[in-house]
């Protein structure tokens, strides 16, 4: 398969990531970061899996649509042109390219769901951590980890992302393949394209080279575009890649040959913990620390300043009235303060490393990171208790 990609890859998005809507209706809003000293590394390249210049796919089979549907993309110019578009920028047969968008819907729940909720309510970590840290998820986590063991372990091996890590991603995403989405991710990423809903930062340039991104991959895979189902914001499989980053990141990782999200739990395993290594995983770095903020707020400003970003040392910390827990003070790398609210009562603190960070790139909140850290370490100790 051709691993080929133009432009910066985005997060691995999903209904529940960074289009969804959080335990307390909002998504949690990234602050600017207004540090002059940076001393993370920049974000790693991608792994060099692309050809110079993409190669123009052979013709696919799919007729055109007869009698098409009232909602249908076939009764419209600026899909045929979209069409036209994007057929030349990921080197597709052109009628194939206009046939198969031909095929999709205007989805209304779609445009609907991706729209923030008409009454956001305050951000609440308790509640959000409720969702997923529970018994369904944590008794799945635990089967899921005893049948799949060996595999976790190689990818673990392979890739250095703890098994727990792994197995809390897809604990968080999909409830370890139970809750993949029923949307067509044809009409998805049309409805989204071309019908972006007005009343929320237009994003349908995005979501059309999501949609030129799964052409390409239903082309070089051989797949049926109208046969993927997934999330509403266009998310595939175990654990809910977008198109773009299934070509990017993804990996053969049962050795048949064909890169499989949909089906093949060990192409699962093994392309989440591609995508966190590749974004600069730290093997054996912790991910966070215990931590007391700086009483003074002033000082409690500063290191919440650059969000989840880690930029400040242990030292630093110190030197503006942050208490870290042992481990945190012996820590030799960047940290970041984290705040996360609770509601009406005080904020919880953590102190997060790289990692933590990491786990962000998946989905860019602190919330859904600590979710994914916890839940894989409630599933690791049902499993040692079994």
């Amino acid at each position: 398969m051709s691993l080929i990609h133009r432009s910066p890859a985005p997060l691995a998005l999903t209904a529940l990531t960074a289009l969804a809507l959080s335990a307390c209706g909002t998504l949690e809003p990234q602050r600017p970061a207004p540090v002059t000293r940076i001393e993370v590394p920049p974000e790693p390249v991608a792994e060099v899996r692309s050809e110079p210049v993409l190669q123009r796919l052979a013709p696919q089979t799919l007729a055109l649509p007869v009698n098409p549907a009232p909602n249908s993309y076939a009764h419209r110019d600026d899909a045929r042109l979209l069409a036209q578009r994007l057929a030349e920028r990921y080197q597709l047969d052109a009628q194939w390219a206009s046939s198969v968008l031909a095929q999709a819907q205007v989805n209304d729940t779609v445009a609907r769901l991706i729209m923030p909720a008409a009454s956001p309510t305050a951000k609440n970590w308790a509640a959000y951590r409720s969702r997923f840290v529970e018994p369904i998820r944590i008794r799945a986590g635990a089967a899921f980890w005893r049948l799949n063991e060996d595999t976790l372990r190689r990818a673990e091996q392979r890739y250095g992302v703890p098994v727990d890590i792994i197995v809390g991603v897809i604990g968080v995403e999909t409830i370890y393949g139970r809750q993949t989405g029923n949307f067509r991710i044809l009409d998805a990423l049309a409805t989204l394209s071309l019908d972006f809903p007005k009343g929320r930062s237009d994003r349908s340039a995005f979501f059309q080279d999501e949609l030129g991104q799964f052409l390409r991959l239903c082309a070089e895979q051989g797949d049926d575009p109208s046969s993927y189902l997934g999330s509403y914001a266009g998310a595939i499989g175990w654990p809910q890649f977008m198109p773009s980053s299934i070509r990017r990141f993804a990996v053969d990782f049962d050795g048949d040959g064909h890169i499989d999200l949909r089906n093949s739990v060990a192409d699962a395993i093994g392309s989440v913990a591609h995508f966190l290594q590749r974004h600069g995983w730290v093997t054996g770095q912790p991910t966070h620390f215990a931590v007391t903020p700086p009483d003074d707020e002033a000082q409690r400003q500063t290191l919440l300043g650059p969000d989840i970003l880690p930029s400040f040392t242990a030292a630093e910390f110190a030197q503006r009235g942050a208490q870290l827990d042992e481990p945190g003070r012996a820590h030799s790398g960047p940290l970041a303060l984290v705040q996360l609210f609770n509601g009406e009562q005080p904020p919880s603190y953590v102190a997060g490393t790289r990692n933590f960070y990491v786990i962000t790139r998946y989905n860019q909140s602190s919330y859904y990171a600590l979710a994914v850290i916890e839940l894989g370490q409630a599933v690791a100790d049902a499993v040692k208790k079994s």
